[in-house]
């Protein structure tokens, strides 16, 4: 998997009880990105998504708007090199 990249968001808001993870699956999943994503005891939603660069980018301008009921207002962005372990995008927790 040449090229692939590592992509981890911390995203704040009203980012739970919006169905975000769900969306956020839909939206891995239709970028051929691996992965997964879960709510935080603070409020927050992580997510971490493995794949090309460019779907990478597309997730994350997905991110900073959210499904339709979300309210984002910050999206912290780490990017390093991918583990290769992921085989799917799910939903964790």
């Amino acid at each position: 998997m040449a090229g692939n990249q590592r992509l981890e968001l911390h995203i704040h808001g009203r980012v739970q009880g919006v169905a975000f993870r769900w969306y956020a699956r839909g939206t891995a999943r239709a970028l051929g990105l691996t992965g997964w994503v879960r709510n935080q005891p603070d409020g927050s939603v992580k997510l971490v998504a493995e794949g090309p660069p460019e779907a990478l980018d597309a997730l994350l301008r997905w991110a900073g708007r959210g499904p339709d009921r979300a309210r984002v207002d910050k999206v912290e962005e780490f990017r390093g090199e991918p583990s290769g372990t992921m085989t799917s995008f799910e939903i964790t927790g």
